[in-house]
C-alpha cells in the first residue's frame, strides 16, 4: 500500500512537471510570436535589446554613454574576421539549425554541476537573438525564449544573413557595436582591412568584450589567441606566415638560393668555355 501511494505521488509529480513545461512553452512562444523576424532580411534593425540594457545601466550608475555603430555589408568585413569570429563561436555555425544539440548538452550538464548558468553553448543564431531582443538576464525563461527565436530566425533568414546581422550587432567593448566600429575603435582602419592578427584578437575577446582588450591582451586572452589560430591554420584559414604574425612568432627565413639556378627554358647554364679553354 505504502509503495502505491508513492507512486502515485511520483506520477502527480510528474505530471504537474510535465504541465508547468507545457504552460512555460506555450507562454514563451506566445510571448516572441509578435517579433518581426521576416524584416531583418531586407530591412537593418535599429535600436537593439541590448544597447537599450547598456543605456539603461550606464543611466543608473550616472556615467554618460554613446553607442558606436556603423553598418557594413557582408563583403566590407574582413575574411580574416569572419573565419576567426567562426572559429572562436560557432564553427558548426552553416551546418546546424541554430541550435547546437552537443552545445547545448554540455551547457546544461555544466550549469547542474555549479547550479548556475555557468557554461555558454550559445549559437551565432542564438546570440543574434539575445543581442536583438532579449539582453543578457540568465534565466531560464530568457534562454527558451532565445531557442525559440533563433528557430524563427533560422527559418526567415539565410545563413549569410545572420551572420551579416551578428557582425554588425555584436558588442565589442563599452558603447562600440559591430565589426566596423570595432576595427576603428582598436585599431584605426574600417573592417575591411583587419589583418590576421587583429581579426583573431577581436574574435578571443568576444567572451567579454567590456572586460578583455584586444590591443592590450591579457593572458587568458592570450590563450585564446593560440587556441583560435591554432585551429584556423589547421583547417587552411590562415597561411603559416598569417599565424606566425599572430602568435608574434619569427618570419620564416626566406627559401635558400641555389647556386646554380637553370635558365629560363629548364636547360642548365652553358659551360665556361673560357675557363675551360675549350
Amino acid at each position: 500500500m505504502r509503495r502505491r501511494r508513492q507512486s502515485g505521488c511520483l506520477g502527480r509529480l510528474f505530471l504537474l512537471g510535465l504541465a508547468l513545461c507545457v504552460g512555460l512553452l506555450a507562454w514563451a512562444m506566445g510571448d516572441v510570436a509578435s517579433v518581426d523576424v521576416a524584416s531583418l532580411s531586407t530591412k537593418n534593425p535599429a535600436r537593439t535589446a541590448l544597447m537599450q540594457q547598456r543605456e539603461r545601466e550606464a543611466a543608473r550608475e550616472g556615467k554618460p554613454y554613446r553607442i558606436r555603430q556603423t553598418w557594413v555589408s557582408y563583403e566590407r568585413i574582413s575574411p580574416h574576421l569572419r573565419r576567426a569570429v567562426l572559429i572562436a563561436e560557432d564553427d558548426a555555425f552553416f551546418s546546424h539549425d541554430g541550435l547546437d544539440w552537443n552545445e547545448i548538452r554540455a551547457s546544461a550538464k555544466k550549469d547542474l554541476q555549479t547550479g548556475r548558468f555557468a557554461r555558454g553553448g550559445s549559437t551565432i543564431t542564438q546570440q543574434l537573438a539575445k543581442n536583438l531582443w532579449l539582453g543578457t538576464e540568465r534565466t531560464p525563461t530568457r534562454k527558451l525564449k532565445e531557442v525559440l527565436l533563433a528557430l524563427r530566425l533560422e527559418r526567415s533568414l539565410t545563413k549569410r544573413r545572420i551572420f551579416e546581422l551578428y557582425l554588425n550587432e555584436i558588442e565589442w567593448g563599452d558603447g562600440v557595436f559591430g565589426a566596423e566600429a570595432a576595427a576603428r575603435r582598436w585599431f584605426g582602419v574600417p573592417a575591411s582591412r583587419l589583418t590576421a592578427k587583429q581579426s583573431v584578437r577581436l574574435a578571443a575577446v568576444i567572451i567579454n568584450p567590456r572586460r578583455f582588450s584586444p590591443v592590450e591582451p591579457p593572458r587568458r586572452i592570450e590563450r585564446r589567441i593560440r587556441m583560435i589560430s591554432s585551429r584556423m591554420l589547421r583547417k587552411g584559414e590562415l597561411t603559416e606566415t598569417d599565424y606566425r604574425d599572430v602568435r608574434g612568432l619569427p618570419p620564416l627565413p626566406p627559401p635558400a638560393a641555389d647556386t646554380l639556378a637553370p635558365e629560363p627554358d629548364g636547360e642548365p647554364p652553358a659551360a665556361d668555355t673560357a675557363a675551360t679553354g675549350g
